[in-house]
Formats: C-alpha cells, sequence, structure tokens
C-alpha cells in the first residue's frame, strides 16, 4: 500500500453501539444499555465518542453499527450534537464486533478501498481527548502504512477484568508503535500482578485502527465465511428512514467472533 502523507490522512471512526444492557444493571437495560446513559459527564456514553472524533479535518463523518431496537435513540443523540452521521447500520442480531467491523469495512471499501477506520466501543470515558487524538495520529500513520493497530492502555493497578497486551520491539519509522508480542486473556489477580512487576503489559482497549484492505484481507484469510457473509448482508441491505438494515440471514450465520479472535491474536 502505497504510503500517505501523515497531515493528509482522514480517518472513517466506526462506532460500536450494539449491547444488551447486561452490565451496569438495574441503571442498565436491554432497553438502554450503558452507552447511552451519561455516566460521567452531561453527555452520554455514545455522544462521548462520537463528541471525541467530531473534527473534521482529521475524522470523516461516522459509521455508527447499532443493535435495531436503539435506533432511534442513537439517532437523537447524534442529533442532539449537530453530528450527521455517514450510516446507522442496524444489526438484525448481534455477532460479536469481527462482523460488525467487516460490514462498516465492506461499505467503506464501495467508495475508498484503502480507508482507514477507526473502531471504537461506543462505552468508552476518556478524559484527554488531546491525548486520544494524539495516540490516534501515530496510529494511523502505521494503518496507512498496512498495519493492523491496536490500542494499549496503561496499566494502573493489576486489574482482572480486562485483556492485556504484551508489547514486542519498536514498529520499525514509528515512533510510539510497538510490535505485538502476544494477546492475553482476562487474567486471574496472582497472573496479572505478574504482569504489572515484569512490565511491558498494556490493558487491551477494544480500540483498532486499519485500513480496509488490510482487514478485509487479513480476515478472509482467516474467517472467509464472516466476509463472504457480511458481503451478502451488505449487499441486500434495506434502507429505512435514515438507517441502513442488513439483510438478516446473511448476517444471522455468520460466525460471532471478536476482531481479536478472528484477526489480531493470528495475524503477524
Amino acid at each position: 500500500m502505497p504510503n500517505s502523507n501523515d497531515s493528509q490522512l482522514k480517518i472513517t471512526p466506526v462506532i460500536l453501539s450494539g449491547g444488551a444492557g447486561t452490565r451496569l444493571w438495574p441503571l442498565s437495560r436491554e432497553s438502554y444499555p450503558k452507552q447511552l446513559l451519561a455516566l460521567t459527564s452531561d453527555l452520554s456514553l455514545l455522544q462521548g465518542t462520537a463528541q471525541r472524533v467530531s473534527d473534521r479535518a482529521l475524522f470523516e463523518a461516522p459509521l455508527l453499527v447499532s443493535n435495531a431496537d436503539h435506533r432511534f435513540i442513537v439517532a437523537e443523540q447524534l442529533r442532539q450534537l449537530g453530528i450527521a452521521p455517514r450510516a446507522i447500520v442496524l444489526e438484525p442480531v448481534g455477532r460479536n464486533t469481527a462482523p460488525a467491523a467487516a460490514a462498516a469495512a465492506i461499505m467503506l471499501a464501495e467508495t475508498d478501498p484503502n480507508a482507514l477506520m477507526l473502531i471504537l466501543p461506543s462505552d468508552h470515558a476518556i478524559e484527554k481527548t488531546s491525548d486520544f487524538i494524539a495516540v490516534v495520529r501515530t496510529a494511523a500513520a502505521a494503518a496507512a502504512d498496512g498495519a493492523l493497530v491496536t490500542f494499549g492502555i496503561t496499566p494502573t493497578h493489576p486489574e482482572t477484568g480486562y485483556g492485556y497486551i504484551r508489547r514486542g520491539e519498536r514498529l520499525d519509522g514509528r515512533a510510539g508503535c510497538y510490535v505485538v508480542d502476544a494477546f492475553a486473556e482476562k487474567p486471574d489477580a496472582e497472573t496479572a500482578a505478574g504482569y504489572l512487576a515484569v512490565g511491558g503489559y498494556d490493558w487491551n482497549s477494544g480500540m483498532f485502527l486499519f485500513s480496509t484492505r488490510s482487514f478485509l484481507d487479513e480476515l478472509e484469510r482467516r474467517e472467509p465465511a464472516i466476509v463472504a457473509g457480511c458481503r451478502e448482508a451488505v449487499a441486500g441491505a434495506e434502507r429505512d428512514l435514515d438507517f441502513l438494515r442488513l439483510a438478516d440471514a446473511p448476517f444471522r450465520d455468520v460466525p460471532g467472533h471478536s476482531i481479536d479472535y478472528a484477526v489480531m491474536e493470528h495475524t503477524d
């Protein structure tokens, strides 16, 4: 892939707003999962996520992938911020993050096969937007060179509720980027304490940045059924007011894997 001028990179945020409302119950419920709640500020977590990527000098309009049941709430919360999304894509059923990202990548690739996409969970609280933007710029430069980028969070304590990423060598020519040495599942308390003691481990944020081409090529090698099913679901999608409904049958049949499991833990 040709190396892009870092100052001219434009990124499409892909915000994943699924969820069944099973965490933070009873405050969060199936009809109103936690990303739709204002927990850390006057904005909901979804609104905070969308606002962080609202600088149109760096980011294209966001593409949201949502549970169909939440579509009107999601649309209204964006409208309150004055954010017009590229699309609000509705999943007929939740199939984890790899199919959601694949459907978004297929849509973006229709107009730009090398489009950079930033995968964002909609339920993160990030206090320092300027720091977030700085690491996104670093990641975008690596992604434009073909890398599949994941984001680590410096751990502050031995947390057992997060997966971990073990950093390898620095990525040649890209300050702040490292080769992933290994992914680790959520550890027990003793193992988590060991990670902090030895160093070189970060919490796995669940955020990713890559080009549509790099992601789809690698996903097709690892999980071709996901790509094939998502292509069918996008091809058969139907417009419903301001929403795009993925075709039910092909999307329902795709393997329900995470991006980490389908690609990141296996790619070189």
